[in-house]
């Protein structure tokens, strides 16, 4: 079984050969990989967010599929529908894209609500429902979601009880100016397309999940995520309205995000404990989602992760 560093290190390698930079990203992919999270990432149009999602699939050596969403997909284009077979006289189950282990949903704010809501019950209980039957999804099974923060137009917000459902939003960067001479030197060959090779397995992945649960987490340590968690909703229960920058905090599912992360974090760096540090450098990515700006918040330009770092900033730290 090899260790977090190394299995680390071989999936960053491989997946480096297609992605230059967003390091810190392909980190983030890993931990919700192992704590069997999805993951929306949100940045600007060429950051590489597809191609990194299809890099990771790739290194990963599982089933990838790739849907596009557009405001004129339905339910049925997503986990598949009930088909009539004319040799039989019968209906049988067609499944749908959903069905394989690593699913880029890209531009997921494109599609309507109707859509949106048939990826829940995918995300949260690993099945779908077609013609009146469950069928289960294959596992190990993720969702990735990118999405553009700029447009607006012909888009959908996502409800906040399927964004509650990604372990992490990640907000992806512009690569450094060395970085995008590296791109331009790699890949200025129009002929030359990135070779990324299978390093590792999804049954690897389930079988790592056991190391991951054995990283210790003490119970002071356990006070202080929940503590985190609370304080968001402390802020959204202001009772001066005109003080108040939260509709609503992070619910339940932002203390367990912080808790398997934190671990997998810990694993893939070769620790055996999770320490405070690690759960605030988690925080932004697992509470910037989960959070509701009031309007008065967003007048004052006051964003998300500013909330997120005063909470952190403004909570004791314990010592362990």
């Amino acid at each position: 079984m090899p260790s977090g560093p190394a299995w680390s290190q071989k999936l960053r390698d491989e997946i480096g050969k297609a992605v230059i930079g967003q390091d810190a990203a392909v980190e983030r992919l890993l931990v919700a990989l192992l704590a069997g999270g999805h993951v929306l990432l949100e940045g600007m149009p060429g950051l590489a967010k597809t191609l990194l999602v299809k890099s990771l699939g790739a290194a990963l050596g599982v089933q990838f599929e790739r849907i596009q969403f557009t405001p004129d997909l339905l339910p049925s284009d997503v986990v598949g529908t009930m088909v009539f077979q004319p040799k039989t006289g019968e209906f049988s189950p067609h499944r749908g894209p959903v069905f394989a282990n690593l699913v880029l949903a890209d531009e997921i704010n494109r599609a309507p609500a109707k859509v949106q809501s048939a990826l829940l019950e995918a995300m949260q209980e690993k099945q779908v429902t077609i013609g009146g039957q469950t069928h289960a999804l294959p596992s190990p099974f993720f969702v990735m979601a990118t999405q553009n923060p700029i447009e607006q137009e012909g888009t959908y917000p996502l409800p906040e009880a399927q964004t509650d459902r990604f372990l992490f939003k990640l907000l992806m960067e512009y690569p450094s100016a060395s970085e995008e001479a590296s791109m331009m030197q790699r890949w200025g060959q129009i002929t030359q397309h990135p070779d990324v090779a299978a390093v590792s397995s999804g049954a690897e992945l389930l079988a790592l999940r056991a190391e991951v649960d054995r990283i210790h987490v003490a119970p002071v340590v356990q006070t202080y995520i929940l503590t985190l968690v609370r304080a968001t909703r402390a802020l959204a229960d202001n009772p001066d309205p005109s003080a108040r920058r939260l509709n609503f905090g992070a619910s339940p599912r932002a203390s367990l995000a912080l808790y398997q992360a934190g671990r997998s974090l810990a694993w893939l760096r070769g620790e055996d404990y999770l320490s405070p540090a690690l759960v605030q450098e988690l925080a932004p990515d697992v509470l910037r989602h989960r959070i509701g700006l009031t309007y008065e918040a967003e007048a004052q330009e006051i964003t998300s992760d500013k909330v997120v770092s005063q909470v952190v900033s403004q909570t004791p730290v314990p010592s362990v």
